[in-house]
């Protein structure tokens, strides 16, 4: 690589860590061009972009945005790929954990950042199970929505036993009417 494709890709990475809420470090060695090409589809389609870069240069672009640490460094041997999630953090550690569960353990899990927490690969399956934003905005929007919707039966219920006393006294009426 010559020195001005080296500052792009350096300034390519710092680009994606601008957006990046997690960043997870993969060993892809060993996957095929098949699975390799699918696990960028899947993260293609979840939002995630996925770089792979050679780790000197992955060091100078974390370094240049204040999130190299010892941990990173100690990590970056090898083959390293990045998965970086923007809007859902935990979409990446989720379609690595299905991914390497079907693939003989490939790519292999390094460590994750998220929010500037470190997560090593023991830790891929917590942070897999994790809800989608979605998911949480769900949940808040559910127990907004619950005492609202007891309230409005409490009101449909008091209208329903009001209907049934007035077509009792109705019926009452009627019949002492006739009798």
């Amino acid at each position: 690589m010559t020195r001005e494709e080296k500052t792009l890709a350096i300034a390519e990475l710092e680009s994606v860590l601008e957006g990046a809420t997690s960043i997870y470090f993969t060993d892809y060695k060993g996957l095929t061009v098949a699975q390799a090409t699918n696990l960028r589809n899947q993260f293609r389609a979840a939002g995630v972009t996925y770089k792979v870069a050679k780790n000197t240069l992955i060091q100078r672009a974390l370094d240049a945005k204040g999130l190299l640490n010892d941990q990173i460094i100690a990590n970056l041997q090898g083959q390293t790929a990045l998965a970086f999630g923007t809007e859902d953090p935990a979409a990446p550690a989720r379609i690595l954990n299905e991914f390497v569960g079907k693939n003989d353990n490939k790519p292999a899990f390094k460590l994750a950042w998220l929010d500037g927490s470190m997560f090593d690969s023991k830790q891929l399956k917590m942070l897999a199970n994790l809800p989608t934003k979605k998911d949480i905005m769900a949940s808040i929007v559910g127990s907004l929505q619950a005492p609202i919707s007891g309230i409005t039966g409490v009101l449909g219920a008091l209208q329903r036993d009001l209907v049934y006393v007035l077509d009792a006294i109705e019926k009452k009426r009627g019949e002492s009417a006739a009798a």
